[in-house]
């Protein structure tokens, strides 16, 4: 059997389909012959969120319909035409017989995953049934039945025990990650650590998982996300966080950070992967990329070169360099350095504050010069002051 991996990649779809919910998927899997495999989906569109009744009574209580209703092949026929372009197509794909929502419709469910890359909806809460009242209404029984098949479940596989007993839960051995350890339910009004759990499950034993997410899944406490990501940093699977600037999506303005995680951080002579077990590397690029106009910034090559340079220089790649700590860009931290500052993922946190170059002047001949310079800056602004006053006199307001 060949091994899997799955990487998610751009669709091809313009910034207006983007914001309408689309999701491509491309799983990539490697065989032992070295060639790829490509498995995936794609997402079914969201069916614009429309209130309904469902009491008689009180016709104002309401739900959302949000289960996905319609489907649009768009993505993926750009999807499979965007693959055929760079070779890889029939026996090579499969991503899937129909589109689907890679969360609530899995079409690979045993699939097990060597690499996956990946960018779902930030903050998105449409795995919540929202509110419990409703079940508690005289909604009919097939509405309430409907809406509990499209949102987010408790006993889903993805975050429940498989393969190990509730009373062994706790002492489950380091290593046994599998399809054991449990980190939590995610909770109902935000789908981030949903996600972050869904890649987990599909990671293979030495799988690997790269994923954007919004800023706030960094240090949000809300709802046992804190739990949720303490137990995934104590089972030891965060390999390197990097905090991005804002603007550098056209759908939106906020600032995002990429997660990276390893199922495996132990020694790999066959990748050249140092042990990297209780150590997480942090990287702060909130400060790069470039405006290209007045709302969008852009990470230039030489902002990537920095970035991924740090990261394989870390794992010490072959021919990655030596990795060093850069104070305000990135620190090399122990599992419990991160518990002493909350189980907070925040590269700011690590990597200090940016050095600032000594000019070598020293301060006793700095000081007067700089006062003098600001003397000369206060009478220049008091010239212009008076020219300024004098300009509106003559127009006939003078202050």
């Amino acid at each position: 059997m060949p091994r899997v991996a799955k990487a998610q990649i751009d669709s091809g779809m313009e910034d207006s389909t983007a914001k309408r919910g689309f999701e491509a998927t491309i799983w990539l899997a490697a065989d032992p012959f070295g060639d790829n495999f490509i498995s995936g989906q794609d997402k079914r569109e969201q069916q614009q969120q429309r209130p309904f009744r469902v009491g008689k009574r009180n016709p104002r209580v309401r739900l959302r319909r949000q289960q996905p209703k319609q489907s649009n092949a768009n993505t993926r026929r750009l999807a499979i035409k965007n693959l055929a372009i760079r070779g890889i197509r029939g026996i090579e794909a499969d991503i899937g017989k129909e589109h689907a929502d890679t969360f609530r419709l899995v079409q690979h469910p045993d699939l097990r995953a060597d690499y996956v890359l990946a960018n779902p909806p930030f903050n998105d809460s449409d795995t919540a049934l929202r509110g419990s009242a409703f079940l508690q209404s005289e909604a009919k029984p097939q509405v309430v039945s409907e809406a509990k098949d499209n949102f987010r479940k408790d006993d889903d596989v993805r975050w429940q025990w498989s393969g190990a007993t509730w009373t062994t839960r706790q002492g489950c051995p380091e290593g046994a990650r599998g399809g054991v350890h449990q980190f939590g339910v995610p909770p109902k009004g935000n789908a981030n650590f949903a996600w972050v759990q869904h890649f987990i499950h599909h990671l293979a034993p030495n799988g690997m998982a790269g994923f954007v997410l919004a800023s706030g899944s960094m240090s949000s406490n809300q709802s046992g996300e804190g739990e949720i990501r303490k137990a995934i940093i104590e089972a030891d699977l965060v390999d390197c966080m990097v905090a991005l600037p804002g603007q550098i999506f056209y759908s939106t303005q906020i600032p995002v950070c990429l997660w990276f995680l390893a199922k495996n951080k132990a020694a790999d002579a066959k990748r050249g992967f140092r042990d990297r077990r209780k150590e997480t590397l942090f990287i702060d690029a909130r400060k790069m990329g470039t405006l290209i106009d007045r709302v969008h910034r852009e990470l230039t090559d030489a902002d990537l070169e920095k970035i991924t340079s740090a990261y394989h220089a870390w794992r010490r790649d072959k021919d990655a360099g030596k990795y060093q700590d850069v104070a305000g860009f990135c620190k090399s931290a122990t599992t419990a350095e991160i518990a002493a500052h909350g189980h907070v993922l925040t590269p700011g946190r690590y990597v200090g504050a940016e050095e600032v170059e000594d000019d070598g002047e020293p301060f006793e001949e700095k000081m007067p010069r700089l006062v003098a310079e600001l003397a000369g800056q206060f009478m220049e602004s008091a010239k212009l002051e008076a020219a300024i006053r004098q300009n509106l006199k003559g127009l006939g307001y003078a202050l």
